[in-house]
């Protein structure tokens, strides 16, 4: 599969953008273009990220309203009464001994 490599020339950064991205660049240990790479990877990357966090969010919210009112205990109820039973056999002598 070959793969198709684009060219992207941005014209008219002030130059404090520029001084910026030359500064943040030398802090990674890489070129003005290379910086400028990874800004535009990580930002679009996770827009797309944000977008799948509320895609899950949604459904999150519609599962909770369609099983809203049949009585599952909580997860804080559920870790209370873990929690006591560990402490539970814990406490107990061992039988096997």
């Amino acid at each position: 599969m070959e793969t198709t490599i684009a060219t992207l020339t941005v014209r008219n950064l002030d130059e404090d953008v520029v001084r910026r991205l030359r500064i943040r660049a030398a802090e990674h240990g890489r070129s003005a273009e290379a910086e400028h790479r990874d800004i535009l990877r990580t930002t679009l990357m996770a827009d797309g990220e944000q977008s799948r966090r509320q895609q899950i969010a949604a459904r999150l919210a519609d599962f909770r309203r369609r099983t809203a009112g049949r009585g599952s205990p909580a997860a804080a109820e559920l870790l209370a009464e873990a929690r006591a039973a560990r402490a539970g056999a814990l406490a107990r002598p061992d039988e096997g001994t």
